[in-house]
């Protein structure tokens, strides 16, 4: 049962806050911090983007968005949602507000696009109307290619740069994980496009013999997780096999290594390649995690509502073992980690910094809840 939608508002959140708030650790640095539950009964959500007045877009796996009010009430599933092929890891994947939502309320989102072939990652625009019922003026921008019998490995991840231009992960598809040696293929990349889709002028690689002109970085496995750091790079983090999770700080051009180097290796053992974990030409994780955390959503958090050392923080959730993890790095350098929420008991699907500066959390479950992490208590 959602408390937030039986009892008055004030009296819920104490409800709710009383529940699931419980102190993370016992270090100086970190703040008491409370969960609440801002809604619930949402099927695998995968991804929220705020749209004002404390409102969240959220979509779901099966291939459902809607809006979740501020008082934690679905709204019913938004009409002109295009088909998804939601098979394994694949459905309705992420979604972002442009950076112009308040003016011209587009958003982006991606997802499994079925097709001749089997499927692939597909990204598209819409305006959200002005009832938050329906997307309308929808135009499909970007299909990954080849299409494959896959149900794995989609990335799907968005980040808007400054200048309005759009960054997507690209998983490898699994079985296909050499394709993200070679530049013919979106197999293993992120690319950065357009808004209406058109290749970035300057994309790093368009010049190269074979290259898709989209192609902005190489080399990656399976990234769901993906944020503009305060020195105004993109970071992604990435799944690892079994083993060598990755966060990295992407250079445009460059190759991040999969599969040729890995800290990972082989499902049941066994290693991938050569077994090796750095070769000439071939960037280095900042940070891997083995065993594998099943990474998924990232954000720096800018706000200081939960004091200054938390400012300028990365945050990672973690689907295998259900906690936040908090990153700081020093000039590129992970200096410190800190795993909050141990008693969640639910994966974290993906995590946002909210307008009002607190952190979001999404748990993807059958019964998939919104969550809000508020300081004190």
């Amino acid at each position: 049962m959602n408390l937030a939608r039986t009892l008055p508002a004030t009296v819920a959140a104490c409800a709710v806050s009383a529940l699931l708030a419980f102190p993370v650790s016992a270090t100086a640095s970190t703040p008491r911090l409370q969960l609440q539950t801002v809604a619930e009964g949402l099927q695998n959500p995968w991804a929220m983007a705020s749209i004002g007045d404390g409102r969240w877009l959220v979509t779901e796996r099966p291939g459902r968005m809607r809006v979740v009010e501020a008082d934690g009430r679905l709204g019913e599933p938004l009409t002109g949602v295009p088909a998804v092929a939601a098979v394994g890891q694949g459905g309705l994947l992420d979604v972002i507000t442009d950076r112009d939502f308040a003016r011209n309320r587009r958003i982006h989102f991606c997802f499994a696009e079925p097709g001749l072939g089997g499927n692939s990652t597909a990204m598209a625009s819409a305006t959200l109307s002005p009832d938050n019922r329906s997307l309308q003026n929808l135009k499909l921008v970007f299909q990954q290619q080849p299409k494959v019998d896959s149900r794995l490995h989609f990335g799907c991840r968005i980040v808007q740069a400054a200048d309005g231009s759009l960054f997507l992960t690209l998983g490898d598809r699994y079985h296909r994980m050499q394709d993200a040696q070679t530049l013919g293929n979106h197999h293993g990349k992120v690319v950065r496009l357009l808004p209406d889709g058109k290749p970035h002028p300057d994309n790093p690689l368009a010049r190269q013999p074979g290259a898709l002109p989209e192609v902005y970085s190489l080399g990656h496995r399976n990234p769901q997780g993906a944020a503009l750091g305060p020195d105004g790079a993109l970071w992604l983090v990435e799944h690892g096999p079994q083993g060598g999770d990755e966060v990295n700080r992407i250079v445009a051009g460059r190759n991040y290594g999969w599969p040729v180097i890995t800290y990972g290796e082989n499902y049941g053992g066994g290693p991938i390649g050569d077994g090796i974990t750095a070769r000439a030409g071939l960037e280095q994780p900042l940070k891997h995690w083995t065993p594998s955390i099943a990474p998924s959503g990232m954000v720096w958090l800018s706000s200081s509502r939960y004091g200054s050392e938390w400012q300028n923080s990365l945050f990672v959730g973690s689907l295998k073992f259900r906690y936040l993890s908090r990153l700081v790095f020093d000039n590129g350098r992970q200096v410190r980690e800190e795993r909050l929420l141990p008693d969640i008991n639910a994966r974290i699907r993906d995590v946002r910094e909210g307008p009002d500066g607190l952190l979001y959390l999404l748990t993807d479950d059958r019964n998939g809840r919104l969550l809000r992490l508020v300081p004190g208590g």
